[in-house]
């Protein structure tokens, strides 16, 4: 592990004098050995031993019988990696690093009595250690660390009471620690780390009064951390990082008073930080990182002058920083991100300008950044990103000489970069987006000739984009989107070769696109959208063969897409919008294979479209608004069609249905296909049956007064017998149309006083199903909006949301444990698509039982997306709180931040929902006090057969396990800490790995 003690000062004298501790007993036993051993010491004993050796040699392999090719003859003295003592008793076993390979079980140290140490590290050792290993009476060293030993710890290693050090670390032991390592006393040094140990940590520990390190660190230990090493009063380095630990950490830990470095990171530890900590003042190093801990800082921590690292990310620690923290000016190392800490940050933090790493990112620290980090000349990374720090940038950075990361992103931030950041010399990373920067971008960063990163998005800033920054050619990624600037794009940004991603959306950017951009044969993501770029899309634009992303849109270029594009044969997003495009694409895209989305609407198209998948699986959206396009898809013209109106009209129509000038929602546009429509295109104009022009329906195919008219009809004008469900904005009701099809109809409400919030839902929910098209998220026919009626066609679905039938005791015996691990795949594709594989992604903010809709087959269809929201670029994503409540993330309840985490919460209570047959209230409430508590590893309670839904058959074989599954599964995603929760994404891959490896 890159973290571990390796960093250690050699300013302590501690440390100094402990290394010579470990050696001293080795040189000592060379020197005693010769006064412990017989007088004569016998032939026989001499004869056995060189038996014993050259008997193990001959079961090595050849080549390590080669690296001991000096065994040989009948006298030790000359051997390789043999010390004897003045009688000629083999005392000392060294051979580290020799490539000796093969087992120990072969070597019988029962004919080496005198033995004093034996080290064998680094070599290919396997299988167990022998028994043997007890009948060495004298020894004070072992040390088998990196091989690949295995097996149980033996009991006979307890013999050895002379025993100082004993190194068995980065083998293959498994098994418990034996609790007899307590009646070693003798024991100085025990490192057990890199194993496969597990079990607690024997309490007996405590015992060994002289022991000044023991390292037990990444293993699989479970328990509470023994308040006996409280007894442990010589204690010098104690690492128990990387288990499985759980509980506080006990208050004890303070009579360790020796202790230099304590490591209890990763681990699932909860509970206060001891305010005894305060005692260990030769702490050096603090490392608590990756735990569950909650509550303050104690104030006591200001007592560890010492104090060196200080490591409390990724916790649940909350509260002021105390003030005491300002003593200890011997740290060079400060984190304390992902926690809930609020207030300020330490004023004096830097002030003996000893700081070397200062993060405290994603949390709640309000004020400025520390005055004293100006003159912190030995700086390497700075990461104080997601909070609320307010204040001028220019009062808080400094000349940085040795400064390799700075990332300030994500706060209230404002004033001018300071042109001194140039000198910055050794900057790789510069991240201060999501501020309020204003001013212009120092052209002395282009001085910054290691930086890799630069991301100065989100801003206000303002002037032109510096040529300077065309210096910076180590820069792989530029971010300089929704800002102010103005001016031409300087062609110098052609000449960073290994620029990776240049994002300048979101600007006033004029002038043409540069032709040298072109020459960035690394480039994977160009977006220049949003800005006042014209003229032509350059030809060399088609010599970026690495590119997957690009993005034009929303500017004025003008004349054909160049055919040059279709040797983009990785380009997988493309997005042409909202420009002054024309002529044909078929050339040009023809050969595009790679690409899976595409826009190129609002532009002056025309023609065929390419048959290529990108424009199979899309909708009119992708399309619209061009002079005369046609193609395969739903509402455009058959190219074979087009110019022959009024042929095959007994085929049938689509529904598809947009909104027309006549129309309230008259710039939103619907699309979908339906079953009782027609496939054939026709312009078909409304009218109404009084006379009147109001345009209900504006359509493409299909005559949309008749449907009209057929839905409210066929609902009695939605006479309350037809309605299936009522929403907060409306009710659903089931029309059986003249057709003889089915559809769901959504009708809002529409008084005064929802009459606002009901437009918006209506609004929000079309806005959202239109740009969407998935298996497993409910198909939207059409919608109509008159000064009667506002409404949407849905596809019908027979078996109704699933609320209805964990609730219909008549029906629940049909849904069988298959058809529910099948139902929560399919809400986990469905948010994977809309959190991950929609541009702008989506959340849905309401996902509950009642919102899931199933099919004949049971299949799930997530709807009701009145309540969705689009996470936009360069803008908020600040909302008020809309959802149901014992569906909702806990963090709603303090923040209006609303992200896809939000969702992943809800899907887990729906998914332990479908699986217990009702609501998992109780459940969860005992789950949140589990993570508040005690080990995350106890979130259930009660065995899985009490809690499955006792209505069916407690689930067998492969469906068991598939049930166990996704209960896990869903506790994973109720963790109250939304960065702890897993991704849609990585939810439904993890499903569909699972179902291909047991397909």
């Amino acid at each position: 592990m890159a973290y571990k003690k390796k960093h250690l000062s050699m300013l302590f004298l501690a440390r100094v004098l402990l290394m010579l501790m470990q050696e001293m007993p080795c040189l000592a036993s060379s020197q005693s050995s010769s006064q412990v051993a017989p007088a004569g010491a016998s032939n026989q004993t001499r004869n056995e031993e060189v038996e014993a050796l050259l008997k193990w040699k001959s079961k090595l392999d050849n080549e390590s019988r080669s690296a001991l090719s000096s065994w040989k003859g009948s006298s030790p003295r000359s051997w390789r990696g043999i010390n004897c003592d003045s009688f000629g008793s083999v005392t000392r076993l060294e051979l580290p690093s020799s490539a000796i390979r093969g087992t120990i079980q072969r070597l019988n140290f029962s004919h080496l009595p005198n033995l004093v140490i034996l080290r064998l590290p680094d070599n290919q050792l396997f299988g167990n250690i022998p028994p043997s290993i007890g009948d060495l009476p004298k020894l004070l060293g072992i040390d088998f660390s990196q091989n690949k030993l295995s097996g149980n710890i033996p009991t006979q290693l307890g013999l050895l009471r002379s025993l100082k050090n004993l190194k068995l670390s980065h083998n293959n032991f498994a098994g418990p620690i034996p609790s007899f390592i307590g009646n070693m006393s003798s024991l100085e040094s025990i490192v057990l780390d890199n194993n496969q140990l597990s079990g607690p940590i024997p309490k007996e520990i405590g015992m060994l009064g002289s022991v000044y390190t023991i390292d037990l660190s990444e293993n699989h230990l479970i328990g509470s951390i023994p308040a006996t090493l409280g007894n442990l009063s010589t204690l010098v380095q104690l690492y128990l990082y990387e288990n499985q630990l759980s509980g506080p950490i006990p208050s004890e830990v303070g009579g360790m008073r020796t202790l230099v470095n304590f490591q209890l990171l990763s681990n699932d530890l909860t509970g206060h930080i001891p305010s005894s900590i305060g005692n260990l003042t030769n702490l050096y190093d603090l490392s608590l990182f990756n735990n569950s801990l909650s509550g303050p800082i104690p104030s006591s921590i200001g007592k560890l002058s010492n104090l060196s690292v200080l490591s409390l990310f990724e916790n649940e620690l909350t509260g002021f920083l105390p003030t005491e923290m300002n003593n200890l000016t011997s740290l060079t190392n400060l984190q304390l991100a992902y926690n809930d800490f609020v207030g300020q940050l330490p004023p004096e933090i830097c002030s003996s300008q000893a700081l070397v790493y200062f993060g405290a990112s994603d949390n709640h620290f309000t004020g400025s950044i520390p005055r004293s980090l100006k003159n912190c000349s030995s700086l390497y990374r700075v990461r104080l990103q997601k909070n609320s720090l307010k204040g001028d940038i220019t009062d808080t950075l400094g000349v940085y000489p040795s400064l390799n990361y700075l990332e300030l992103s994500n706060n209230e931030l404002y004033g001018e970069l300071p042109p001194t950041l140039g000198q910055c010399r050794n900057l790789t990373s510069l991240m201060i987006s999501n501020n309020k920067i204003s001013g212009a971008i120092p052209p002395h960063l282009g001085n910054m000739t290691q930086l890799q990163r630069l991301d100065l998005s989100s801003n206000y800033i303002v002037g032109e984009i510096p040529k300077d920054l065309g210096k910076l050619k180590l820069l792989q990624e530029l971010s300089l989107d929704c800002n102010l600037l103005a001016g031409h794009i300087p062609q110098e940004l052609g000449a960073l070769s290994n620029l990776q991603k240049l994002n300048i959306a979101g600007n006033n950017l004029r002038g043409s696109i540069p032709t040298q951009l072109g020459e960035g044969s690394n480039l994977l993501f160009l977006n220049l959208s949003r800005n006042n770029l014209e003229k032509s899309i350059p030809m060399e634009t088609g010599n970026l063969h690495s590119l997957q992303h690009l993005d034009l849109s929303q500017n004025l270029l003008t004349g054909e897409i160049p055919r040059q594009l279709e040797l983009l044969h990785r380009l997988e997003i493309l997005n042409l919008s909202h420009n002054q495009l024309s002529g044909s694409i078929m050339s040009t895209f023809q050969y595009m294979t790679s690409l899976t989305s595409i826009d190129i609407s609002f532009n002056e198209l025309e023609g065929p479209l390419p048959n290529i998948p990108a424009f199979h699986n899309t909708t009119i959206l992708v399309v619209r608004e061009n002079k005369g396009l046609c193609g395969v898809i739903a509402g455009l013209s058959s190219c074979t069609t087009a110019t022959s109106k009024g042929k095959n009209k007994n085929k049938k129509f689509l529904l598809v249905l947009i909104p027309t000038l006549g129309c309230l929602l008259s710039l939103l546009l619907v699309v979908g296909a339906s079953s009782i429509g027609c496939r054939r295109v026709r312009n078909t104009k409304a009218s109404s049956a009084d006379g009147s022009n109001e345009n209900l329906w504006a359509v493409w195919s299909f005559d949309g007064r008749m449907v009209y008219e057929s839905i409210i009809e066929a609902t009695e004008e939605f006479d309350a017998k037809y309605c299936i469900g009522v929403g907060g904005h409306g009710s659903v009701y089931k029309a059986h149309l003249q057709t003889g099809e089915i559809v769901a109809v959504k009708k809002f409400k529409e008084a005064v006083d929802v009459e606002m919030a009901g437009r918006k839902a209506f609004e929000r929910e079309i806005h959202t199903l239109t740009g969407t098209r998935h298996r497993n998220i409910v198909k939207l026919y059409g919608f109509c909006s008159s000064s009667q009626h506002s409404f949407l066609v849905y596809e019908f679905l027979e078996c109704g949301s699933l609320k209805d039938l964990l609730n219909n005791e008549e029906r629940i015996t049909t849904f069988d444990w298959n058809k529910r691990v099948n139902v929560v795949k399919g809400v986990a594709h469905a948010l994977s698509y809309m959190h991950h594989e929609c541009s702008p992604p989506m959340i849905h903010r309401d996902v509950s039982s009642k919102n899931i809709l199933l099919d004949e087959e049971y299949e799930a269809h997530v709807s009701d997306f009145g309540t969705a929201k689009v996470l936009k670029p360069c803008s908020s994503n600040w909302t008020s709180f809309a959802g149901t409540f014992g569906y909702a993330a806990p963090e709603l309840a303090y923040t209006m931040e609303v992200n896809e985490k939000c969702d992943v919460y809800s899907f887990g209570v729906m998914t332990l929902e479908v699986l217990m047959g009702s609501h998992p209230g109780n459940l969860i409430s005992s789950l949140a006090s589990s993570f508040s508590s005690s080990s995350s590893n106890s979130t259930a309670s009660a065995p899985l057969k009490e809690v499955l839904d006792q209505r069916i058959p407690y689930p067998e074989g492969n469906v068991l396990g598939e049930v166990a599954f996704m209960t896990k599964m869903a506790f994973s995603c109720l963790s109250p800490r939304p960065r702890h929760r897993p991704s849609m994404q990585q939810v439904s891959r993890t499903i569909s790995a699972r179902i291909a490896r047991l397909g």
